[in-house]
């Protein structure tokens, strides 16, 4: 068998055997499944129970399993008209791939980072700022890159594309004037965004200041430009210096005891326009939440009441995880029995049983507690896991 039909063969034995999660409301729920291979992607199928879905996923083994997000009147009509929409869950992605100046080429911690990011959404936004309710909270791994937060509160099903845009923007930090409000975020009882500026000031001159000590790295500089970036194209702005240059300009402004003390009392105007401009997106971008894109307009998906999401308990067929439920309280990554992606989520062999040639640089993975770093030609001995892992994601080929 060549590649694809090895692992879609290993996927199938998994489905085979595989306990299923049934979403709420299976028979209102559209499904999408993704192919093996080149074929397009097959939408549009409609179930009434899970040993239906088993019975196709067996008939036909899939690299990738969705659903909707969206609840429909009549989920299997080939035209988006004609299904009728009824409501969809509230869905929070966050996925290591959008996070600043991070590489997936580090995949353990890239995974670290987004769950972290995961928790404080959670813990700083969606429960103490919106009232969110952990009983209508479903939170899961991605299978890959990410965690997905879905919320099902019944009284908010209903809320349309602008509603949720207001969430999103308010979790972004979208039209928070650090500059112009610098000095009333200084009280120490402040809540919110005002205590997230107060924070953030003293974080970024903290970053700013390593620079020229060399305590902040070039991966650090390069996280402070991407997320300037990001920041500044969600808000539509194109002036004012954002330049890796500046930022080191602006660190070098920094270097000043005196003048970053002064910064910290509260006297922001210790800038000049441009460099204030700069500082406050720096701010803003370090307190921040980075949401998972829908597709190429760059619309978040808690914004797109249509979306499909990957079903849990299937394999993502990008690296060979299992898309899993957790409790609300593993999430959080600082405490005792935080979840473990690489090691809960792998379904197949541990045994250090096979040999693998990598064909990318400067790549760290490894499964069930295993780390490996490895580069272009180096081969590595590898478990089953890992092995599809490698294959899947195109960073090795097999040795025979």
């Amino acid at each position: 068998m060549d590649g694809w039909a090895r692992v879609a063969h290993r996927f199938s034995g998994y489905y085979r055997s595989a306990e299923f999660w049934q979403p709420p409301r299976l028979s209102r729920r559209e499904w999408m499944f993704i192919p093996f291979g080149e074929g397009a992607p097959l939408r549009h199928q409609s179930f009434s129970s899970m040993d239906d879905v088993r019975s196709f996923l067996l008939q036909r083994p899939t690299h990738s399993c969705f659903y909707s997000t969206a609840y429909w009147k009549r989920p299997f009509e080939a035209k988006m008209a004609d299904k009728s929409w009824l409501g969809a869950d509230l869905i929070f992605d966050l996925d290591g791939d959008h996070l600043p100046g991070v590489s997936d080429r580090d995949f353990p911690g890239m995974l670290a980072l987004i769950q972290e990011q995961a928790w404080t959404l959670w813990s700083e936004f969606l429960e103490p700022e919106f009232g969110f309710k952990e009983e209508h909270l479903h939170v899961t791994f991605s299978g890959h890159r990410g965690f997905h937060l879905h919320y099902r509160d019944p009284t908010l099903v209903h809320l349309d594309s602008d509603a949720r845009r207001e969430l999103v923007a308010h979790i972004r930090g979208e039209g928070v004037d650090v500059a112009g409000r610098f000095g009333m975020y200084k009280d120490t009882n402040a809540r919110g965004w005002s205590r997230r500026v107060r924070e953030g000031v003293a974080s970024t001159v903290a970053t700013l200041q390593g620079i020229t000590t060399g305590d902040t790295t070039k991966e650090d500089i390069k996280r402070l430009h991407d997320g300037v970036q990001r920041r500044r194209a969600h808000e539509g702005r194109t002036a004012g210096p954002h330049s890796v240059a500046a930022i080191r300009k602006l660190a070098d402004t920094l270097s000043d005891p005196r003048r970053a003390e002064r910064l910290l009392e509260g006297n922001f105007n210790v800038l000049k326009d441009g460099p204030k401009i700069l500082f406050a997106d720096l701010v803003a971008t370090d307190a921040s939440i980075v949401l998972g894109a829908a597709g190429e307009t760059d619309e978040v998906v808690t914004i797109d009441t249509r979306r499909q999401i990957r079903w849990p308990t299937s394999l993502h067929g990008k690296c060979g995880l299992r898309v899993s439920t957790l409790p609300l309280s593993r999430l959080n990554p600082d405490r005792p029995g935080a979840y473990d992606a690489l090691t809960e989520a792998v379904v197949f062999g541990t045994e250090v049983d096979r040999r693998m040639e990598m064909t990318v640089d400067d790549a760290v993975f490894g499964l069930h507690g295993r780390n490996i770093e490895a580069s272009t030609g180096d081969v590595v001995e590898v478990t089953e896991a890992e092995e599809v892992f490698l294959s899947l994601k195109g960073w090795a080929r097999k040795v025979t």
